[in-house]
């Protein structure tokens, strides 16, 4: 039994790098022999990471099976229009209910991401990522991170981060600052509004980009 779950583990990681890194693009058709034939396995395991990744929004069923989900402007409003509430909803139940551990990972993830170089497009995503669910945490809302982490499997289909647009990075680390300071003071309608307007401005830079890789 363990054998079979090392095998999708295996099978999901490597499908679903695949599908972020751009290996098989938007709405490329997901055949499970042909998959399974790619990866050295049986159909069963590829069925049931398809499955999951289905469960992510990474895949979609099409007319005949599976296929990588298409990009859109009108997801991606989607995503932001529930991640914008969301992620406002989390930093004003983090000012309420954050505990003095919460401050310490706050800082440290905000330490590590002031740290990161700004030449670095992956680890400055991850850093930002860090920031940002150490704020879920600190909320003690686990539907919210729940939630969350849905919408961030959303976004992986986009690779390209906003945070390297021309001064974003230092300006995204400026207003993580902000929300963790009203979160320490205990004010929940201001980090609420900080976070809302973060999240704002990520998804205006998020729509550009969408549109410069369309029309390139």
């Amino acid at each position: 039994m363990r054998g079979e779950e090392d095998t999708l583990s295996e099978v999901y990681d490597r499908l679903r790098a695949e599908i972020v890194d751009g290996t098989l693009a938007p709405g490329a058709a997901l055949v499970e022999v042909t998959l399974a034939e790619r990866y050295g396995t049986s159909r069963t395991p590829v069925r049931e990471a398809l499955r999951r990744l289905q469960q992510d929004g990474l895949v979609e069923r099409a007319d005949r099976g599976m296929r990588v989900r298409t990009r859109s402007p009108e997801e991606i409003l989607e995503i932001y229009e529930a991640r914008i509430a969301l992620e406002a909803t989390a930093a004003a139940g983090a000012a309420q209910r954050r505990s003095d551990f919460d401050l310490v990972r706050l800082a440290r993830a905000q330490k590590a991401m002031i740290a990161t170089p700004a030449s670095e497009p992956a680890a400055m995503a991850e850093a930002n990522r860090a920031v940002h669910e150490a704020i879920w945490a600190a909320s003690h809302n686990g539907t919210i991170v729940d939630l969350l982490t849905r919408l961030n499997n959303h976004l992986t289909r986009y690779p390209q981060t906003t945070l390297s647009m021309p001064g974003r990075w230092d300006e995204a680390i400026a207003e993580h600052a902000e929300i963790i300071e009203a979160i320490g003071a205990r004010d929940a309608d201001r980090a609420y509004g900080l976070a809302r307007e973060h999240m704002t401005k990520a998804r205006e830079l998020r729509l550009h980009i969408y549109a410069d890789d369309t029309d390139a």
